[in-house]
């Protein structure tokens, strides 16, 4: 196992891929960077995974549109967060869905309660792998930004890169505010995601 650092347009990513598949892409001041890996016992260092992702983020930086399967991933978590992230993985860009449509999809038999709504948060939060498992593709079901482990800058900048219309939306204040209320609202180039154009599918090996 190796790691090695990607000074994206956002910020420097750190990487993590043995000779067989990547297991983690990190923002250096997100939340939970790393996850459970102990990244400083490992050494820095670049492998055939490693040289593919960073031609893969140059090539998605400069919106050419790589193909977000052709980096082999190992995705270790629980099966449920797997499934939840294996949906992820067909969101193309452009397109959006929501945390209650990625439920769905991992759990299409099941309703969707708030015990679920937060698991399925607590999955796209936890993702180890960013980008390539495009976990700012997910918004709230009313269009608005949500929260994002890189930060909703990074994620605004992210759904703008790839074509997804964001626009600050103010509301008005209520009496004994202090300020105006700020949120963004987004709207997808394609349809969204979540109605029924993707079926979850086994994670990479």
């Amino acid at each position: 196992m190796l790691k090695h650092e990607y000074h994206s347009p956002l910020g420097t990513m750190t990487m993590l891929a043995d000779d067989a598949a990547l297991h983690g892409l990190w923002f250096n001041d997100q939340k939970y960077f790393g996850a459970d890996y102990a990244l400083d016992e490992i050494a820095v260092g670049e492998n055939s995974i490693i040289k593919r992702t960073t031609a893969w983020l140059d090539q998605y930086f400069a919106k050419q549109d790589p193909d977000p399967h052709a980096i082999p991933l190992a995705l270790e978590t629980t099966p449920y967060r797997q499934r939840i992230l294996s949906g992820l993985q067909e969101v193309p860009a452009g397109s959006t869905i929501t945390y209650q449509e990625l439920g769905q999809k991992a759990a299409p038999n099941q309703n969707i309660s708030k015990g679920t709504a937060r698991a399925v948060g607590g999955a796209v939060a936890h993702n180890p792998i960013l980008i390539l498992v495009p976990c700012h593709r997910v918004i709230g079901s009313d269009g608005r930004l949500t929260g994002y482990a890189g930060g909703t800058a990074r994620k605004l900048a992210l759904l703008q890169l790839e074509g997804v219309d964001c626009k600050e939306q103010h509301q008005p204040r209520r009496d004994g505010d202090c300020k105006q209320k700020r949120h963004i609202d987004c709207k997808p180039k394609h349809e969204s995601a979540g109605k029924g154009a993707i079926q979850t599918k086994s994670m990479n090996q």
